[in-house]
């Protein structure tokens, strides 16, 4: 154990228990549900930016994903290039949209809402099936961000990973518990800068000690290793690889943690601030994540190649006197904590408002719903470390939750397969109905899932079920939920006049995107 960076990392953890102290004193009087779920929908454009930035890059970017290109090398890029194109499209073409809407539509705080009050529907269908999708991805989800912190605390401190594992995790519950959005919102803005800046320096300083050295780490730079196309050649393989990095970015269109933070943000100019600020974080980002996987190869050699998932973690204590690599690695904890902390608010959320609320106890307060949410934090949290536990062994009892990347395709997949064409399809086509859009939900997280089992899956002792495809399962379980919603919206009864006229509502107020108008003007 080095002092140094057991100093850096208690130092860290303070800061961001202070944050969930602070909000929980500064709000404890007016907490009421939208503020903890959604911090009043006053977020201002640069944390909100981060916040989503952070909440999406969790501990895969400075782990998994430098690690995949460290060890196989520029075929691995295209989910980074699949991810930024994603980010893009999102920005421009999903945020203000559904910022805008979900105002028309009762003021909605959680994408069930919005789904089922977009509908006026009286039913509680799909603000169930939501629910449930929330909280079963979210555990797998969270799960990785748990098993990346227990790993990094091995690495650094020679615990025992489960105990790591449940550190993190009690932390990670303390300051969501006490803050909610709030406290979730700044800790992820603070997170987000340092994990930015983490990247940053890292390879440039590992690449100017290598111009010094004239030297290259001991080891052999694989075949096609700077290769785009991942078998060298054009054949399938390569073919699926880019399909499934490009895949990736399909994810951002229906990311709950993620396309939340754009209902929080307070006015029409904030988001346009936010979306420059957003793209430009994620680019940078993504684009230095491959470059420490590319200097790591030539930096550490072969040395890692057996726990590639801690390339960046070598390549920070190595670079860096022992305080300030401490502080580096802690930006790796801070990615795991900003997407692990989002996503137990959006599961919570989901539950309490869209659940307990409408089918348990409709007459709750808001003060009521506020500690079911917290409850439900709880009760994810405890499910995740199962399932980071479940991974954690050697041999692990499910391969499959063994790694981070892994477990965050997984939920990814799941996510983008059942929300985002029927986030979409709201945003833009008018005829779509509320059984279309339970019907999208449905089919896409089956189709998902199912491809993932069948094709994608590890189980112990086996390598696969089936025949692997490698093709990433968000493909067709997006195509199929898209297909789905269309063709049972056209085959069932059209829209109520009155949802048509909250869509005619909210397509009105497009005009008026570009100007300078009051926000009460404006919707």
């Amino acid at each position: 154990m080095k002092i140094g960076e057991l100093i850096a990392f208690i130092l860290y953890f303070t800061i961001v228990l202070g944050m969930g102290v602070y909000f929980f004193v500064r709000g404890r009087k007016d907490m009421g549900e939208k503020s903890f779920f959604l911090g009043g929908r006053k977020m201002g454009g640069v944390v909100a930016a981060l916040s989503a930035g952070a909440s999406d890059m969790s501990a895969w970017v400075l782990m998994g994903l430098p690690g995949s290109i460290y060890l196989a090398g520029m075929g691995q890029v295209w989910i980074s290039v699949g991810l930024l194109i994603g980010t893009i499209l999102a920005w421009f073409l999903v945020a203000p949209k559904l910022r805008r809407y979900s105002m028309l539509a009762d003021d909605s705080i959680t994408i069930p809402q919005y789904l089922t009050k977009r509908f006026k529907s009286s039913s509680s269908v799909l603000q169930v099936v939501c629910a449930v999708i929330f909280v079963i991805v979210y555990c797998v989800y969270g799960a990785s961000s748990i098993s990346a912190c227990g790993s990094l605390l091995k690495t650094l401190f020679g615990l025992d990973p489960r105990v790591g594992m449940a550190i993190a995790t009690t932390i990670i519950i303390a300051y969501v518990f006490l803050g909610g959005f709030n406290a979730v919102c700044w800790t992820d803005f603070f997170q987000g800068m340092l994990m930015l800046a983490a990247l940053m320096v890292t390879p440039i300083v590992a690449v100017a000690m290598l111009g010094a050295s004239g030297a290259v780490a001991d080891g052999t730079i694989p075949a096609n290793y700077y290769n785009f196309l991942a078998s060298g050649k054009f054949d399938w393989v390569s073919v699926a690889t880019i399909l499934t990095g490009l895949g990736w970015g399909l994810g951002y269109f229906g990311m709950p943690h993620i396309i939340v933070r754009y209902i929080s943000i307070k006015s029409e100019n904030e988001m346009k601030k936010s979306r420059w600020i957003g793209i430009g974080w994620t680019t940078l980002i993504l684009v230095m994540a491959s470059v420490v996987g590319i200097v790591g190869r030539q930096f550490l050699g072969d040395m890692m190649v057996g726990n590639k998932n801690l390339v960046f973690v070598e390549m920070a204590r190595t670079v860096f006197p022992v305080f300030l690599g401490g502080v580096i690695i802690s930006a790796i904890i801070a990615a795991s904590m900003s997407t692990a902390d989002s996503q137990l608010l959006a599961a919570s959320s989901a539950f309490a408002s869209d659940v307990y609320k409408t089918s348990i106890k409709k007459n709750a307060s808001d003060k009521n719903v506020m500690w079911v949410g917290r409850i439900v934090v709880v009760v994810i949290s405890v499910i995740a470390f199962g399932i980071a536990m479940l991974g954690s062994g050697d041999p692990p009892i499910v391969p499959a939750f063994s790694t981070i990347m892994s477990l965050v395709s997984a939920a990814w997949g799941a996510f983008g397969a059942a929300f985002g064409p029927v986030i979409l399809l709201s945003l833009y086509w008018k005829r779509l109905n509320y059984k279309g859009a339970v019907s999208g939900i449905i089919t896409g997280f089956v189709v998902d899932i199912l491809w993932m089992i069948l094709f994608n899956f590890e189980y112990y002792d086996m390598k696969s079920v089936a025949y692997n495809t490698n093709l990433y399962e968000i493909l067709p379980g997006f195509v199929a939920g898209m297909a789905a919603a269309i063709v049972v919206s056209l085959l069932t009864e059209a829209p109520s006049k009155e949802v048509t006229d909250l869509f005619d509502r909210f397509k009105a107020t497009e005009s008026l995107e570009e100007g300078d108008v009051a926000e009460s003007e404006q919707i």
